[in-house]
């Protein structure tokens, strides 16, 4: 097999990982960093940014993941297409197998690989991403102020989205499967009690609606019981807050995880429990996941790898 040796290697190509090929590019680090499936990470499902600094008309999710990829290639950074599918982490240099194929064996490795959003698994959640469809109410919500909308979930993260979406929309739906809420009870009160919010508790979404977007959501009540009831809910927008699952899976077992699969890193650091191998991003940010404070632990992790080397004698 193939054998490529770098200095610098960064899996994953979100805001992140390309603010991570920025700094190590200035840093004369020749990072060499491998996009993975969707090029530009969850940024490129996104129709328009509006929160991110520097661009005070907004910008479209693709067209900043374009501009960053431009800058870190302005700067050396070797971007290529590509998926991290193995990994050796057991001594440095670390060994990172790419599509099956080569292996790239890096002195510092930046895991930079996200996180995917938990969908319900519909056609239309495809049909109408960007078009009504979100897994982010902090990214999206200021679309839908006074609004109409619906969040798919019962625990905590749900009730949050809700709660955050009731101060901008009209009103919010929160669809619950079951008869409860899985959330927290100071959140249960919060969400029973706020008078823009409506739990449809065991309600299942069918599908949506609408011809230039989301129009509308096809519930079920008490599905598969004798008393179910199929009706049509008129929204704005549908937002899923069902968890994420981060993309960690091939570091595990040697990168130490939590119990849902997210990196753990040092406090206030990128750095994780391997000398040299560094997570940024959503892959280790279970709490806040915007481009924002992606792209400042790209910039951590950047920093951190160019002390790594500098220390060991390497650059």
């Amino acid at each position: 097999m193939e054998t490529e040796k770098v200095n610098c290697l960064i899996i994953g190509s979100g805001p992140a990982g390309y603010t991570a090929a920025i700094y190590a590019g200035r840093a004369n680090l020749s990072p060499v960093l491998y996009e993975g499936l969707q090029p530009g990470g969850q940024l490129t499902t996104t129709t328009e940014v509006e929160n991110f600094p520097g661009y005070p008309k907004g910008i479209t999710g693709p067209e900043m993941m374009e501009d960053m990829r431009a800058q870190a290639e302005r700067f050396g950074a070797d971007i290529r297409f590509g998926i991290a599918t193995a990994a050796e982490l057991n001594q440095a240099p670390y060994r990172i197998t790419i599509d099956g194929e080569k292996v790239i064996e890096a002195e510092t490795l930046i895991i930079a690989t996200g996180a995917t959003a938990k969908y319900l698994g519909l056609e239309d959640e495809k049909k109408y991403a960007g078009m009504g469809v979100s897994a982010c109410a902090t990214c999206d919500g200021f679309f839908y102020r006074k609004k109409v909308v619906a969040v798919v979930g019962g625990g905590d993260t749900a009730c949050e989205e809700a709660i955050y979406l009731a101060g901008l929309a009209a009103k919010v739906y929160l669809i619950v499967r079951k008869s409860y809420l899985r959330a927290s009870k100071i959140m249960q009160e919060r969400v029973m009690n706020h008078e823009k919010i409506e739990v449809l508790f065991e309600h299942n979404t069918l599908g949506l609606y609408g011809d230039n977007g989301v129009e509308g959501a096809h519930l079920v009540k008490r599905m598969g019981e004798a008393d179910e009831e199929r009706y049509d809910l008129p929204i704005d927008g549908f937002f899923l807050a069902i968890g994420h699952q981060p993309n960690s899976a091939i570091f595990k077992p040697a990168i130490q995880t939590d119990e849902v699969g997210y990196i753990l890193t040092e406090a206030g650091s990128p750095r994780t429990n391997i000398p040299g191998v560094f997570a940024a991003g959503d892959v280790a940010d279970p709490h806040y996941r915007q481009a924002i404070t992606a792209a400042g632990s790209g910039c951590k992790a950047a920093i951190e790898a160019e002390r790594y080397l500098s220390n060991k004698g390497l650059i």
